[in-house]
């Protein structure tokens, strides 16, 4: 399939995107762009449609009605052979890691690599230990299964997987749930070093407010089948939409945003801060 070039330097497009299960409707008329080497996130309550949306930007579901355009190419009865070359340009982290116990770690960041290109086994685990150490693992995590892994390696070794093939889109689902905030604050500075160093374009769905006022750039809030309003995080704060005060008014919301704007005066270029959440009264 012919591709034609991102128009205004986007790299993925929605248009009058519906998702429909049956009768239930997920999405009625979602609209967005992501520019080249922003980090984007999708927020919205239980229910909104993030993680459907960034299944539809992969490939992974078929939305109902509506375009999607990935790299300049539709995702509309794409054939075979262009939905894999498009495949390669992406990498993608699961919510749960996605990793397979019987691997090792090596094993698993070289599976991309084994099924998508004819690199020999010696390059594969060169590479291997390569993005391993670019997610900040040692290498000796290179010979370890994933249940052997705490909840912040796991999450480390399935970015080293998704960064295997060099993508130029990185997919991230909820990439710090269940992480401890010390764990949670060293992927805030992995994804803002991965932008930096290589222009990755990063999409994320996540509830946490520290990695959304800490890294990323615009973020689209989901609410009633569309996108309420798309924007920083310090211009969200100040709409007035009931359907997205919510995320700024709580006592965690105030943490983190206060967080994160004395960070901007103290750390170096580069760092974040997590905010402590209060005791409960």
């Amino acid at each position: 399939m012919p591709t034609t070039p991102a128009e205004d330097g986007l790299v993925i497009e929605m248009r009058n995107v519906a998702t429909r299960f049956g009768t239930h409707a997920v999405h009625t008329d979602v609209n967005l762009g992501i520019r080249k080497a922003e980090i984007f996130a999708l927020i919205g309550g239980s229910g909104s449609g993030k993680s459907t949306l960034l299944r539809e930007m992969v490939l992974l579901q078929r939305p109902s009605a509506g375009t999607v355009r990935v790299l300049g190419m539709d995702l509309r009865n794409i054939g075979d052979g262009d939905a894999l070359a498009l495949c390669r340009r992406w990498g993608v982290m699961f919510q749960h890691g996605g990793l397979f116990g019987a691997l090792t770690v090596a094993e698993n960041i070289g599976l991309p690599l084994r099924e998508h290109t004819q690199l020999p086994p010696a390059l594969i685990a060169e590479i291997a230990a390569t993005k391993l150490a670019m997610v900040g693992l040692a290498p000796e995590v290179a010979a370890q299964y994933p249940a052997e892994l705490s909840g912040g390696m796991l999450k480390r070794a399935a970015l080293a997987r998704a960064l295997a093939l060099d993508p130029e889109l990185l997919f991230l689902d909820e990439p710090t749930a269940g992480l401890d905030p010390v764990s949670a604050a060293g992927v805030d500075a992995l994804v803002l070093q991965l932008r930096g160093l290589f222009g990755l374009t990063i999409v994320m769905v996540t509830h946490d407010l520290d990695l959304l006022w800490q890294v990323a750039d615009r973020v689209a809030v989901l609410a009633q089948g569309t996108v309420q309003a798309i924007g920083s995080m310090a211009e969200l704060s100040q709409l007035d939409n009931p359907l997205i005060r919510p995320f700024f008014d709580g006592p965690r919301s105030r943490a983190a945003q206060a967080q994160a704007e004395a960070g901007e005066a103290e750390q170096p270029a580069g760092g974040t801060t997590r905010s402590t959440p209060s005791k409960p009264k």
